[in-house]
């Protein structure tokens, strides 16, 4: 039930410095993110790809499934689910890290900086541009952006915590 005292709990709570600070690294990924995309979508009106160095060319890709193109499709219903997926998930990680200490919160904000980036390009354009390509001769990773480096390091992260708390 809505009263004055639950209120005045969450507002501590969001107040909290530890807290400021993971909200603030959140913000500064989204807005990171945003940046870079911005910037690779208006140059790649001028150029088809941007040749980096022999490991490294900004390719412009469209994305219509989740981190590094798994699970693409062109149908709607897929996608629409999957944007709704992404959502939940997004929600539940915003609840979820009010209840973990403040390393976990850290870790987690990376994880939701990327996916709130991604999740308004999901939202924006209908696909999340996909830019970073990196490749040795004829072999090249999968295509990602800013907000998948900053995923996958804070999943990397909160796994090798569990990993290394645990033994």
């Amino acid at each position: 039930m809505f009263n004055l005292k639950n209120l005045n709990k969450a507002y501590s709570h969001f107040a909290e410095k530890k807290n400021l600070t993971c909200y603030f690294m959140v913000i500064l990924i989204f807005f990171f993110d945003r940046i870079s995309k911005i910037k690779i979508i208006e140059n790649q009106i001028e150029y088809n790809s941007l040749y980096i160095n022999d490991y490294l060319n900004f390719d412009l890709v469209w994305n219509t499934g989740v981190g590094f193109g798994l699970f693409s499709s062109n149908t709607n219903l897929f996608y629409n689910s999957m944007t709704v997926v992404i959502g939940s998930v997004i929600v539940f990680i915003l609840y979820w890290m009010t209840k973990l200490k403040f390393i976990d919160k850290f870790f987690f904000s990376l994880v939701l900086g990327g996916a709130l980036g991604n999740f308004y390009d999901r939202l924006t354009y209908l696909a999340v541009p996909d830019f970073i390509d990196i490749h040795y001769n004829n072999f090249h990773w999968f295509t990602f952006n800013i907000a998948d480096i900053f995923i996958t390091i804070g999943l990397i992260m909160i796994i090798l915590k569990d990993l290394i708390l645990k033994k």
